[in-house]
């Protein structure tokens, strides 16, 4: 991404303290979304963070957002990874440790077929947990990860280091350095 459409979008993004828990620094991107330019930028950087995918899977709920748009973009089918609960047929399930909390994500059984590659999108990566718990989903589907992109890293966190210890073949495409 251009600097200064990384510059474009990063000034629409607000930083909000103790949310959701005290402690935490929660980046809100609805001010970004509600810009349709930035909007658009973030899409086609994530549509472009590969050439390989087959289909686009998007972690609820902000992941989702940007999924959604990249497959309707590239002509590419959107897969949902939705919080426990949330899905009407057979379902896998993957728990995972949050920097506040725990939580399950699931997908359909059905949603990935063997061998399809997935470009697998969310707004940020933290400790890594979430994206890695996707990605475990992805192939107890028999899909394929071909890159995650997220729009942005938390460093400190160490969310690349933890997701790279099961998955470190696995490309991380951050938009926002």
């Amino acid at each position: 991404m251009k600097s200064a459409d990384a510059q474009v979008i990063t000034s629409l993004i607000r930083d909000v303290p103790d949310f959701p828990s005290p402690g935490i620094l929660f980046k809100d991107i609805t001010p970004m979304l509600r810009d349709a330019e930035a909007f658009g930028i973030a899409v086609k950087a994530f549509a472009d963070s590969s050439d390989s995918y087959d289909l686009v899977a998007g972690v609820e709920a902000r992941g989702f957002i940007f999924a959604a748009a990249v497959a309707q973009l590239t002509g590419k089918g959107f897969v949902p990874i939705r919080k426990s609960g949330k899905l009407p047929a057979k379902a896998f399930s993957e728990s995972y440790a949050l920097e506040y909390g725990e939580n399950t994500i699931q997908i359909h059984e059905d949603a990935i077929r063997p061998g399809e590659r997935v470009l697998l999108i969310d707004d940020v990566l933290a400790t890594g947990g979430t994206l890695g718990a996707a990605a475990k989903l992805v192939e107890r589907c028999s899909g394929i990860v071909d890159t995650v992109a997220v729009l942005m890293e938390i460093a400190g966190l160490a969310g690349r280091a933890n997701f790279a210890k099961e998955f470190s073949a696995i490309d991380i495409q951050v938009l926002l350095k």
